[in-house]
């Protein structure tokens, strides 16, 4: 033993003739560290109510709950975290997860109270003694424990790209889905915008878990398309996601590209495998797109005989002979056919409805009919020289490209219009060798068309004048189209309503160019339907009036897609017609009007 060892004792006795430090009121008088975990505080207009810390909690101390005055809408649950202070152990892993970092925890850590009911509180919607002191523990500036950086899908340089048709998007491998799909922190608020309600959290978790025949099952659930729309949705669910506050939203969509991507046709139907009892029903479709094929698949699955009937040589629709196949390439959308056709599925193609096929025939010989015609006219431009030689819809020219038509365009075109298909045509002319430039009413901002379409037309080439008003069109020399179109200035009309577009006067611009091409939109066209039949059914504004699941007036027909719904995409049309089928089973089942 040292002399130190035997020395330190009497050390302490120095200790005995020193003042005493005593507080006074120690549940006043000890404020917390900068950074001490005491009681929570929300700040309710950032919270969005995704529940992750309700998930993280190990405890069980938070639950999310409604609160009056929060409404729902499609960015957020309506509910907010109530925490259990008898659980409760300050560990702050919820305020770490928080994905818009609504969530912090005060200073204050002293409360004393005799009704244990009182330590059940709504961070951030009832006052406490805490609520607006200064804030002691919040995630450290630079720190997260998410990963806010979405994994970069790999692409075909643009100036390769625009050489030939082939597809843009490379997809992920399987390290990189993983490490995307392990963003996730399953919050289900991307359940609720979904159009066609796909079980995203879970055909994500199963991604990260590498089952991919369990990913392929619950795709299958809602959606029979998912190839499709692994590359051409619309994404909405996105837009929601909560991780996307603070970084890049999960790539759904990409996601659930990889999982059919891993498959081929025939796995699929294993991994299905869908058994039915055929209840001697039949039910003819009308049309052979996305809503006409999901409808198919789902009356299928329930034992009915479904036909389906198409104008084209090939089944697809808008999908097929609308959209490029640098974006939709044909052997993934013949996939997800192929795989519906192989339940039983008899799909009669180049039939015309009230031509080579009597509506009036298909309507007695079948028990229920489902209407998916999509939008196949052009708007009007609603200007002189519209009808010229090189005016060309655009849907015109994606059609033609699909069947192998190639028109010459010639070196300098403008398209006019701000929508996807204004996209998809300009990039087709640009592919066809042609300088494009592309004119649109309003801002760029208020353009339709998803943002990413609108970059990716951009870096391909394509030149864009906004705030731009057509005028008229004449014929010039050796068959130049001349263009005659305004300057504009926004016109605010108010709250709540967009700006309109007013020309300015004096500026006036002329363009001599070799193809004009009009891509403003597109309406439906009703005459397969008989007088009589077309009598009974109630329409507004050219679309189709039906009831949540797509029965028209006249109870044996139903309807969807283009024909019915606004949005004009492709995951819409999957989900009206998997409503339909569902009605279409209520209806032949009871024989009555859905309700």
């Amino acid at each position: 033993m040292s002399l130190k060892d035997i020395l330190s004792p009497f050390y302490v006795w120095k200790r005995a003739f020193e003042k005493p430090y005593t507080t006074a009121n120690p549940l006043t008088d000890r404020p917390g560290a900068p950074r001490y975990r005491g009681f929570h505080d929300n700040d309710m207009e950032k919270c969005i109510g995704c529940g992750t810390c309700a998930d993280i909690c190990q405890n069980a101390a938070i639950d999310m709950v409604p609160v009056e005055g929060i409404q729902t809408s499609k960015e957020d649950s309506g509910l907010r975290p109530k925490i259990d202070y008898g659980r409760c152990c300050w560990c702050a892993l919820c305020v770490d997860i928080c994905t818009t970092n609504s969530l912090n925890m005060t200073r204050e850590y002293t409360w004393v109270d005799t009704d244990p009911d009182k330590f059940r509180i709504l961070a951030g919607a009832q006052e406490n003694f805490w609520t607006g002191k200064e804030t002691g523990y919040k995630l450290g500036e630079g720190y997260k424990l998410l990963d806010h950086d979405r994994i970069t899908m790999p692409m075909v340089d643009p100036k390769e790209g625009i050489k030939s048709f082939i597809e843009l998007v490379k997809g992920y491998s399987k390290e990189q889905a993983i490490k995307e799909a392990d963003r996730c922190v399953q919050c289900g608020l991307c359940i609720a915008t979904c159009p066609a309600h796909m079980d995203i959290p879970n055909y994500i978790k199963a991604i990260r878990e590498d089952n991919i025949p369990e990913a392929v099952r619950i795709l299958y659930e809602t959606n029979p398309m998912s190839a499709t729309c692994g590359r051409i949705c619309t994404h909405r669910c996105e837009e929601v996601c909560s991780i996307g506050v603070n970084g890049d939203p999960i790539a759904i969509r990409w996601l659930k590209r990889y999982i059919i991507d891993q498959v081929d046709r025939k796995e699929i139907a294993k991994i299905l495998r869908n058994e039915f009892k055929p209840n001697g029903k039949k039910v003819a479709v009308i049309g052979a797109g996305p809503a006409g094929l999901s409808a198919a698949y789902y009356l299928t699955t329930v034992g009915y005989s479904v036909t389906i009937f198409e104008t084209n040589e090939k089944a697809g629709g808008m999908v097929r002979y609308g959209i490029p196949e640098y974006r939709m390439p044909y052997e993934q959308l013949d996939k997800d056919i192929d795989a519906i056709l192989d339940m039983g599925v008899e799909l009669k193609t180049g039939v015309e409805i009230g031509v080579t096929e009597s509506f009036d025939d298909i309507y007695k010989n079948y028990d229920a009919v489902f209407l998916s015609v999509g939008l196949q006219d052009s708007y009007s431009l609603s200007i002189t020289g519209e009808h010229l030689p090189g005016v060309i819809p655009g849907i015109q020219l994606l059609d033609d490209v699909t069947k192998g038509q190639i028109p010459d365009l010639g070196k300098k075109v403008i398209v006019i219009g701000g929508g996807n298909t204004a996209m998809d045509a300009a990039r087709t002319a640009r592919r066809l060798a042609a300088n494009v430039t592309i004119l649109y009413r309003r801002r760029e901002e208020d353009m339709p068309a998803d943002q990413e379409e609108i970059e990716e037309a951009k870096r391909e080439g394509v030149k864009f004048i906004t705030r731009a008003i057509p005028v008229h069109i004449d014929l010039g020399e050796n068959k130049k189209i001349i263009l005659h179109w305004n300057k504009a200035e926004m016109l605010d009309q108010g709250p709540g309503k967009r700006p309109k577009p007013v020309l300015i006067v004096g500026e006036a611009y002329t363009e001599a160019v070799d193809t004009v091409i009009s891509a403003i939109g597109q309406s439906p066209i009703y005459k397969l339907l008989p007088e009589e039949i077309g009598s009974q059914i109630k329409f507004k504004r050219e679309k189709v009036i039906t009831d949540k699941y797509g029965q028209t007036s006249l109870p044996k027909i139903f309807a969807g897609g283009d024909i019915v719904n606004d949005i004009a995409d492709a995951i819409s049309a999957i989900a009206d017609g998997h409503r339909a089928a569902q009605g279409i089973d209520l209806y032949l089942s009871k024989q009555v009007k859905v309700k």
